[in-house]
């Protein structure tokens, strides 16, 4: 979950509900690498019932900070996103995802060519923030928004969270009280403010759809002049989007293994 405006406020599980806040020291990360590993988290809103199962076995690498993650080539400015998707589902990251993902790391590469970053970065976090918009019952529809929508729970100060009071009104969370991480990539509403983006032109932007949310968080990790490609961006970008070492090991797993998996 990204920190609104650089500031540290809480840390999120990257697990919609179980997302919470300063992690309470080893045992809220270890539960964090259990959820994972068993793939079994909830969405608010979806009426109770038990969890259904998800995920892929990912765990943390056992890597050390600014360790370079692999990178496929950079995707050419004129690529058929919706083409390339269907060539490289199968990689583990459904296949309207990577459209997301794809799209949002060209329109970075034009805005920040600098930064260089992948889309297997940001399929890593959205593996770890929510599945690919897929946590508890949740799925992404064909437009690309996850529907029952992925909301955490409330920063209230409970549960090891850092009380953070509404900032929106409610508007994107649907709480008045508290605020809560909102959408495949659970963004906080102060930071969404900040880096919110339309990233499939339809005039709106909206965090519970992924073009939007993908392409925000690029320009998020690529803030402050990062260069991702090099083991010191990458990590300060993730950290930056949580400041957990083991949340950023997660991450390195999953792009790591995207980008093994996915043929140039």
């Amino acid at each position: 979950m990204p920190y609104p405006d650089r500031r540290p406020t809480h840390r999120s599980s990257g697990l919609g509900v179980l997302a919470g806040g300063v992690l309470a020291g080893g045992v809220a990360l270890a539960l964090l690498a259990l959820v994972l590993v068993a793939g079994v988290a909830f969405v608010s809103g979806t009426g109770g019932g038990e969890p259904r199962q998800r995920g892929d076995g990912l765990v943390a690498a056992d890597v050390e900070r600014d360790t370079p993650v692999a990178q496929p080539p950079p995707l050419a400015p004129e690529l058929d996103v919706v083409a390339w998707a269907g060539a490289a589902a199968g990689n583990g990251v459904p296949e309207r995802a990577l459209r997301s993902y794809a799209a949002a790391e060209l329109a970075q590469a034009a805005d920040t060519p600098q930064c260089r970053l992948s889309w297997t970065t940001l399929a890593g976090l959205g593996r770890v923030e929510s599945d690919h918009g897929r946590l508890g019952r949740a799925d992404l529809d064909a437009d690309g928004v996850a529907r029952p929508s992925v909301i955490g729970i409330a920063l209230d100060g409970s549960r090891g969270t850092r009380e953070i009071l509404d900032t929106d009104g409610g508007a994107l969370d649907g709480d008045t009280v508290h605020d809560r991480a909102v959408g495949p990539m659970q963004f906080l509403p102060t930071t969404w403010a900040r880096y919110g983006a339309d990233g499939n032109g339809d005039g709106v932007r909206d965090p519970h759809q992924l073009d939007d949310a993908a392409r925000a968080a690029a320009a998020y990790v690529c803030a402050d002049g990062r260069d991702t490609a090099s083991g010191e961006g990458w990590w300060d970008g993730v950290l930056t989007y949580n400041r957990s070492g083991d949340y950023a090991r997660l991450v390195w797993a999953a792009a790591d293994r995207y980008a093994t998996a996915t043929a140039p």
